[in-house]
């Protein structure tokens, strides 16, 4: 690595060898010097010495049974710390990368100032956008994250360590009992089992979102908010509220029913009850503090008739509060433990809270105050707007048959045949009937069907909370505008008083395709239009289509879709919000978030941004407040930028090259998906796509038909399968045959200039970028040798000849001729960590080679074994699914 990464490097060697002492220390010198043998041989394979790549092999190889596991967690622990120091790195404050040399929000703002002063951005519409700039970051609960939320916390306090390490004014035995506990920290991690025990439940995916929040984005959004009002004020000398709250937190996590049966019901009630606790409890610390510090006497009327003729009114008022607040959290806490008791459920609105913090900070204000006001008082009022009663709202999701089924069951009951079986006009004007009718459709004494009856126990579950509590009810694989109609239905029937948004997701390649037309059919129906209140959301999927149609078909797919989406939109006069559903890798729709944002239709994120957040990338987005507040300047940023900055419009020819490429790319990625009979076979040899069902990532299945075959695969294991063998299939397949057919059709002049002038095509091009530094072929090559029959292989050797082909193609077009030549750091980073992760993919191979040939007396350690592996490549490749 270049010496721009001194600083980096220096932690990771240090890290690595306190690693080393505790190696050496629980597992003795022989096995600390086989770590050692495998690193050299490691990186001096990686150098091009083939003779020490095979000398590699055949050390990994003959590691024995007890050898197999130390090794393995070796190099899975250094790949943890690797990537602690690299979070770190980002946000230090001698950080040499540049990254956080100024701001990226900031420059966003001075750039819309240069703008306006040069006639550019209309000064009214950009205040306009700054008062309605909205971030919707929606924490989800699929199983990508492999480490434990115990090992999350060593590494968490790691961070903090060296931060702490760099200060330059440390006294040396501050500096001694740091590099102390960094030592204990490492030595903790690894006597501490690396894997769980067993698979978390939507009530422990929950608790781990809101830790997320209570350890994190609790104290950055804050800051956030308060250094994005400073510099509002000093770059646009613009005056934000105090109530501005522009990011908005949801959860997906024990809302997401979609093929998962352990969330129901009951589940679902039981996080929001949790959410509630928590966020209570939250408050309860930030307002003993503030009783704390708010001792003066002087104030307001308004204060002092809320206070009564106390002698610290403030204290008076706080103090109330928080005894409502703690009673609460008492009734709260022992109806999650299933106890009885006396204490009373007080605060039921976020306004009981909110109400009085605002006379305090009204009072502070009117007595000279206002430098007491805007500290910790400000920054509560802030968490106060930004995460409610409830820390996160909830989205409940469910598959669009799991309506049809209640609907269908009903109208057989009612004597009115099957709803299945009617033509969509009929579904229609049936569900449109019932919708203005004022009686109720669904029978006092009807039993309906187990299945049936848990949606319906869903839709109860809503009516009876507030519309405070959830944020959308979203429809997986929506086609039809009776998809919609259904759920509206259903919620009318349930006896929600409150509008709750209902969103269709489009999430394959003929769903995204007439997605259009379905909103259309919806906005043309009177009844509907009114209920919406003018605004439309729609979910955009980006790993379901991506599955389907592999990834350049897709972000086609997407892309045209938005368009559209948005055209509609302007004509009919409804705000349309678009809410993004992607992953963490490419093949999910994952991209750096400003690169993502940049690359949409313009318009497309005028009702602002509603995103994922998926798995790991909670962590390595939010995971520390330092990191959280960079992801945020980052999202308002890009969000502003998009609005006041858009990207052009792209030319009638571009959209053709598109359209071809999407084709041609489609129809390759299918031919070998679906249609080659050998690929099956092949996938399941050739990756560990079987045995990834043996760790225990998440609460939902990994297939949505425990029967089915890859066509049933969620696209979390479909991603997560082809990177551990390095190949990354799912993200790269097609592109060469798109992007060759592009080329003899049109020219490379013609993609040099769509890559030069248009964000979607260069950010397709820098995703493939990123995929073809973490694919590797001679890695894939023997994973085939080892686990693959003869009859398979050659179709192992094709694929990596037209890896191979893309490479040189993408080559050919980056600007620099080379890989990621604009993103030095995502280079550095895959550098870093290639000699660590390259044994633990030698490893997995004989691990599973082992684990197929062994007999059930010796499965245990080479399981244990291989999931180490796993999680580990995980950490190398920085994500899963």
């Amino acid at each position: 690595m270049s010496e721009q990464y001194a600083a980096l490097r220096g932690n990771v060697s240090m890290l690595g060898q306190m690693l080393g002492q505790t190696i050496k220390d629980a597992q003795g010198q022989a096995i600390l010097d086989k770590v050692e043998e495998i690193r050299a041989l490691s990186k001096s394979s990686r150098s091009g010495n083939e003779a020490d790549r095979q000398a590699l092999i055949d050390v990994l190889h003959a590691l024995t049974d007890e050898q197999l596991l130390p090794v393995a967690r070796s190099f899975n622990h250094f790949l943890n710390l690797a990537n602690v120091a690299e979070q770190f790195h980002t946000v230090s404050r001698f950080n040499d990368v540049g990254f956080c040399q100024l701001n990226p929000l900031t420059q966003t703002l001075k750039a819309l100032a240069s703008a306006a002063k040069q006639g550019q951005v209309d000064p009214n519409n950009l205040a306009q956008t700054l008062s309605k700039l909205h971030i919707n970051l929606v924490l989800t609960a699929h199983p990508t994250e492999v480490t434990r939320r115990t090992m999350i916390n060593k590494h968490v306090e790691l961070s903090d360590c060296l931060a702490s390490l760099e200060r330059k004014d440390n006294l040396p035995t501050e500096r001694d009992e740091l590099l102390n506990r960094i030592e204990q920290l490492i030595s903790q991690a690894w006597h501490t089992d690396d894997i769980r025990r067993s698979r978390p439940t939507p009530i422990d995916e929950a608790k781990w979102g809101f830790a997320v929040i209570e350890n994190s984005l609790w104290h950055a959004v804050p800051r956030f908010l308060r250094e994005f009002s400073q510099d509002v004020k000093s770059q646009l000398n613009l005056e934000l509220p105090i109530d501005y709250s522009p990011i908005e937190f949801t959860s997906w996590m024990g809302g997401d029913r979609d093929g998962n049966p352990f969330v129901t019901a009951e589940v679902t009630q039981q996080v929001l009850d949790h959410g509630r606790w928590m966020a209570l409890d939250l408050y309860s610390r930030d307002i003993e503090t503030l009783s704390n510090e708010l001792s003066m006497s002087e104030a307001s009327d308004e204060l002092i008739a809320l206070a009564g003729q106390e002698f610290e009114p403030y204290r008076a008022v706080l103090k109330k509060l928080r005894n409502q607040i703690v009673e609460t959290v008492a009734h709260l806490g022992a109806k999650i433990k299933q106890k009885r008791t006396d204490a009373q459920d007080l605060i039921t609105d976020i306004a009981q809270i909110k109400q009085p913090i605002d006379v305090c900070y009204r009072s502070l204000l009117k007595n000279n105050m206002k430098v007491v006001a805007d500290g910790l008082l400000l920054d509560v009022l802030r968490r106060v707007n930004s995460f409610g009663l409830r820390l996160a709202k909830l989205d409940v999701r469910q598959d669009s048959s799991r309506h049809s089924d209640v609907i269908s069951e009903l109208t057989r009951y009612l004597g009115l045949g099957d709803y299945h079986q009617w033509q969509e006009d009929d579904k229609q004007a049936f569900l449109l009937a019932e919708l203005n009718s004022r009686r109720p459709l669904i029978p006092k004494h009807w039993q309906p069907s187990p299945e049936v009856k848990e949606v319906l126990d869903t839709f109860d579950v809503i009516a009876a909370q507030d519309s405070q509590t959830f944020g959308l009810y979203i429809i997986s694989m929506a086609r039809t505008a009776s998809d919609v109609l259904a759920v509206q239905l259903l919620l009318k029937e349930s006896g929600c008083t409150f509008n709750l948004p209902v969103a269709p997701l489009f999430e394959t390649l003929d769903d995204l395709n007439a997605g259009k037309d379905v909103i259309e059919c919806l906005l043309d129906n009177t009844w509907y239009r009114g209920h919406i209140k003018n605004q439309q959301n729609v979910m955009i999927g980006y790993s379901d289509s991506a599955k389907d149609a592999g990834m350049m078909a897709a972000g086609w797919a997407q892309y045209e879709a938005m368009d559209k989406l948005v055209q509609l939109a302007e004509q009919r006069g409804i705000e349309l919000v678009l809410f993004h559903g992607r992953g963490g890798t490419v093949g999910r729709g994952g991209a750096p978030a400003a690169q993502a944002l940049r690359s949409q239709p313009p318009g497309s994120l005028k009702g602002g941004l509603r995103v994922t957040e998926q798995g790991e990338m909670i962590r390595f987005k939010f995971g520390l407040p330092a990191v959280a507040l960079q992801s945020l300047n980052i999202y308002a940023g890009a969000v502003l930028e998009s609005n006041l900055l858009p990207p052009p419009e792209p030319k009638s020819e571009w959209r053709d090259v598109m359209k071809l490429i999407s084709n041609e790319s489609c129809e390759h990625y299918r031919a070998v998906v679906r249609h080659d009979e050998n690929f099956v076979p092949y996938f399941r040899m050739a990756t560990p796509e079987q045995e990834l069902s043996k760790l225990p990532l998440g609460s939902r299945p990994a297939k949505r038909n425990p029967n089915g075959g890859v066509e049933s695969l969620r696209a979390i294991p479909w991603i997560f399968a082809w990177s551990q063998n390095r190949l990354m299939l799912p993200a790269w397949l097609g592109a060469l045959t798109g992007l060759k057919a592009a080329l003899d059709k049109y020219g490379i002049e013609t993609l040099h200039e769509m890559s030069l002038q248009w964000p979607f095509f260069r950010a397709r091009l820098e995703m493939l970028e990123m995929v073809f530094s973490k694919a590797d072929s001679w890695l894939s090559a023997h994973y085939d040798d080892a686990l693959v029959t003869e009859q398979y292989r050659p179709l192992g050797v094709k694929l990596r000849q037209e890896l191979s082909e893309a490479i040189e193609l993408v080559q050919s077009l980056s600007p620099q001729k080379s890989l990621l030549a604009d993103q030095p750091w995502i280079k550095e980073s895959i550098a870093l960590r290639n000699p660590y992760t390259d044994p633990l993919n030698l490893l997995q191979v004989e691990l599973l080679r082992r684990s197929r040939q062994a007999d059930e007396s010796s499965e245990g350690d080479i399981d244990n074994a291989l999931m180490i592996t796993m999680t580990g490549i995980a950490a190398g490749m920085r994500n899963t699914g």
